[in-house]
């Protein structure tokens, strides 16, 4: 049946793209077998649609669900699930035809409204990503409703809001949570209520008045691994393989200059600056602009995975990406799990790339650089969150710390 079909055109809504199709995955570098799928997976979808009455450009979510659960029906074992679908639903995404959303009838006009331009505050003015964002208005969104009515105009929405209901809102939601998502809450609930107060919701801002979390901040000592165990990751790595020459770069990038697992995954190929030897962070945490000077050592790993290694037929511009195709960019987990493989391959116990990050900090603070100078390149905003670094030099704590007073009896 499967060969049968591959056999066959597309003779149904698709049939004016399946020749942009068959392009655009032999564009991307697809293996044989693969786009071989592809291809059949778009003439089952094609005639589905046919079978359906249904139009390519009036596809919804719910309509791919129901052709995978077809094909599950059908008795197909391959190409199942939402995931097989994504190059062919991207393909369809970037000619213009997107799935349509199944409308949630259960959210008032006014909320809808309030969390989109509280979602494009936070990403336009606030500068955070998108994936934070969509954190934020998750955390806060049982507050918005609780002030939100369907029945009420919308300059009416949280007029009648006091600190005193802000407060017993944290107080009554907090203590089921955990630290770390009562952290997030009350850092999204301050977001929102300066939000609400810049736009005129609220006559003023109570920020202020969402009660702190007891944390433990600075407690802790920063955990960077031993000069002998970098070592060893970094001579785990084939460089002579396209995979090892990727593993080698990004770990010596995180190790060398501290860099963060997103910022490493978000890296442009724009950003390297070979003549002058200057890298630039542009989608550092905060979403601002940072340069740092560009390591021999970095430069030269960067240099012989780009040149030898990187696809010509990559997606965008990033300097780093997949290596399966389509070989589009790297996620940040992505870039965590490259050094959790190679912990992993020397028998280490598991740690990611954000240990690499704290070996980065203590290796600058055993050279001699101050604290102020590794906030420089850690990038911190401010300097107390560098002084945790400070305990790691156990030697310098030695030469401070106070003698046991003597038995004076």
């Amino acid at each position: 049946m499967g060969t049968a079909l591959l056999m066959l055109k597309a003779s149904g809504p698709l049939e004016r793209f399946e020749t942009g199709f068959a392009e655009h995955i032999a564009l991307f570098g697809y293996g044989r077998s693969h786009a071989r799928t592809l291809k059949l997976l778009f003439r089952e979808l094609d005639r589905w649609l046919a079978v359906s009455k249904l139009q390519a450009e009036n596809l919804r979510v719910s309509d791919v669900d129901l052709f995978l659960a077809d094909r599950v029906l059908a008795g197909q074992k391959v190409s199942i699930t939402k995931r097989a679908m994504k190059p062919l639903l991207g393909y369809l995404r970037d000619i213009g035809i997107t799935l349509h959303e199944k409308p949630d009838h259960g959210t008032p006009g006014n909320l809808v409204q309030i969390i989109d331009r509280f979602r494009r505050y936070l990403t336009e003015e606030r500068g955070v990503t998108s994936a934070v964002a969509n954190q934020y208005v998750s955390q806060v969104r049982p507050f918005m409703e609780a002030y939100v009515s369907v029945s009420r105009d919308s300059a009416e929405n949280f007029k009648g809001l006091g600190e005193a209901d802000v407060i017993a809102f944290v107080a009554a939601n907090c203590p089921g949570m955990g630290g770390g998502r009562a952290s997030l809450f009350v850092t999204a609930l301050r977001s929102l209520l300066t939000f609400l107060h810049l736009t005129g919701h609220i006559d003023r801002s109570m920020a202020a008045s969402v009660p702190s979390v007891p944390g433990r901040r600075l407690t802790g000592v920063p955990k960077g691994v031993e000069p002998n165990v970098l070592e060893q990751l970094l001579a785990s790595c084939d460089r002579n393989t396209r995979i090892g020459s990727r593993c080698f770069a990004v770990l010596t990038m995180l190790s060398r200059l501290g860099l963060r697992a997103g910022e490493v995954a978000n890296l442009q190929l724009d950003d390297i600056n070979w003549r002058s030897g200057v890298i630039v962070i542009v989608r550092a945490k905060g979403n601002r602009t940072e340069a740092l000077p560009l390591p021999a050592d970095v430069g030269e790993a960067l240099a012989d995975y780009i040149s030898r290694w990187r696809p010509a037929n990559a997606v965008g511009r990033t300097a780093f990406v997949r290596v399966q195709a389509p070989h589009g960019t790297l996620t940040r987990g992505a870039v965590t799990q490259i050094v959790a493989h190679a912990a992993e391959r020397c028998g280490f116990e598991s740690f990611y790339a954000h240990r690499l990050r704290h070996t980065a900090a203590t290796r600058m603070l055993r050279n001699g650089a101050s604290l102020s100078e590794v906030g420089q390149v850690l990038r911190h905003r401010q300097m107390i969150t560098t002084t945790i670094y400070a305990k790691a030099d156990r030697k310098a704590l030695r030469s401070i710390a106070r003698a046991w007073p003597e038995d004076l009896a």
